[in-house]
């Protein structure tokens, strides 16, 4: 239980609420931001751990986002069950720090390469399980305020986008400099967002119990298991989740795979450096970060159907275009309409799950999120490396803007059905 100098306070301010959105915003973007540095040159990086060609880049990224499908639920259900979220923003990120400084200097040290790539992936793997607690939490504190979920996911997208944004272009740069500039930097923004993360005031709901039908609240959904368990009991409990945390799968897919796929692809085709294969990936982030806060609102007012469903058909299509831009100026625009229809689907789909989790149980519906989003990237990372290896890039580009549309098709029926539930969720508008 938090103490009682934590415990949120009953009044709360319109501008109060505006600088927790804020401080919570700068948290979730360092985050982000350390986390994407990598992108650019994941491929330089890898090989100072002693890792080659696909199969290296994609390991490493593939771990990272392994911890934060077991291990986004561990911290979201302790977090309910605490009812606090800060001083574990602060934990999570701080081992985050930690975690990334090791792997900088490890790849800094001498002797054998081959011999080093496993201590990185078991270093990336508890980097990894630290940095999902700091996310995943500081978007629960985000989704905590008031003022309406898809306003409050509007912020969250927006931090996500602009630390991707910022990220790939930045990242290519300091690959530019260094190898493993990039991981120092990163072990410096996620200190950063511990130390910040202490200045804001946890306003959570009560601390989990039993909810008012008898039942263990969402907190405790897990049941002590794993991020994976968390996903699976939220599904099992609340059965409306499980179209909104599909479409985090998919979303995450195809994130996953332009990391990775994408990454290699720009820099073949193209023959691009680090640093223009990170502004090209900036085309997408731009404007995926900058209109994530006005498409939030939007949802709010019009609902959520219409910008999930019709923006993950068309957001498919446009992936699928990527592959067949015949240059880099092509392929700088569509990565632009691909970036806006990205901002139009998100922070609808993370405020569904908001609608759907309810107040005893956000922290752990958010946390099945993020881990069904981060099994998404895991298999855009194997799957889209493992497509481009065997079928070429065009193939892999069909099959990862595929798969969204696809998606977006078959669960039409069903978020049809979440809209016409009766108070429950704010599917077609009027959102808290």
């Amino acid at each position: 239980m938090a103490a009682p100098s934590d415990a949120p306070s009953a009044r709360t301010s319109p501008a109060s609420d505006r600088r927790d959105r804020l401080a919570l915003a700068l948290v979730v973007y360092a985050v982000l931001l350390g986390q994407t540095l990598v992108y650019p040159g994941v491929d330089l990086l890898t090989a100072e751990f002693g890792g080659s060609g696909v199969a290296g880049p994609t390991l490493f990224l593939a771990v990272e986002f392994a911890a934060f499908a077991l291990f986004a639920g561990p911290w979201g259900a302790l977090s309910d069950r605490l009812g606090e979220r800060r001083r574990l923003v602060a934990l999570a990120a701080g081992g985050g720090a930690i975690g990334y400084l090791a792997l900088a200097v490890v790849a800094s040290g001498g002797g054998d390469g081959g011999s080093r790539f496993p201590v990185a992936l078991l270093l990336r793997g508890v980097q990894g399980a630290m940095t999902v607690g700091a996310l995943s939490l500081a978007i629960s504190a985000l989704a905590d305020r008031s003022g309406g979920n898809g306003r409050n996911m509007g912020v969250a997208g927006i931090a996500i986008g602009l630390g991707t944004a910022s990220g790939a272009p930045i990242g290519g740069q300091l690959f530019e400099v260094g190898a493993t500039v990039p991981l120092y930097a990163a072990a410096g923004l996620l200190a950063v967002a511990a130390a910040g993360s202490l200045t804001i005031p946890d306003r959570p709901p009560e601390a989990t119990g039993a909810t008012p039908n008898g039942t263990d609240s969402g907190g405790d959904a897990d049941g002590g298991h794993g991020g994976l368990g968390a996903l699976l009991a939220g599904v099992r409990d609340r059965r409306e989740l499980a179209v909104p945390y599909a479409f985090a799968f998919a979303d995450r897919l195809v994130a996953g795979f332009f990391a990775l796929v994408g990454t290699l692809y720009f820099r073949e085709a193209f023959g691009l450096g680090p640093g223009a294969t990170g502004l090209l990936l900036a085309a997408f982030f731009a404007p995926f970060a900058l209109l994530q806060y006005p498409f939030g609102l939007l949802s709010d007012r019009i609902g959520r159907v219409v910008p999930v469903a019709a923006g993950s058909a068309v957001f498919g299509l446009a992936v699928i275009a990527v592959g067949f831009a015949p240059s880099v100026p092509a392929v700088a625009a569509t990565m632009v309409v691909v970036g806006v229809l990205g901002a139009l689907m998100a922070p609808a789909t993370l405020a569904l799950v908001v609608d759907l989790g309810g107040e005893d149980g956000r922290g752990a519906a958010v946390a099945g999120f993020n881990a069904a989003g981060s099994l998404g990237f895991l298999a855009g990372s194997l799957v889209g490396g493992a497509v481009a290896a065997e079928f070429g890039f065009t193939a892999a580009f069909v099959v990862a803007g595929g798969s969204e549309f696809l998606l977006a098709v078959v669960t039409l029926p069903a978020l049809v059905r979440l809209g016409r539930q009766s108070g429950r969720t704010a599917v077609f508008g009027g959102g808290d």
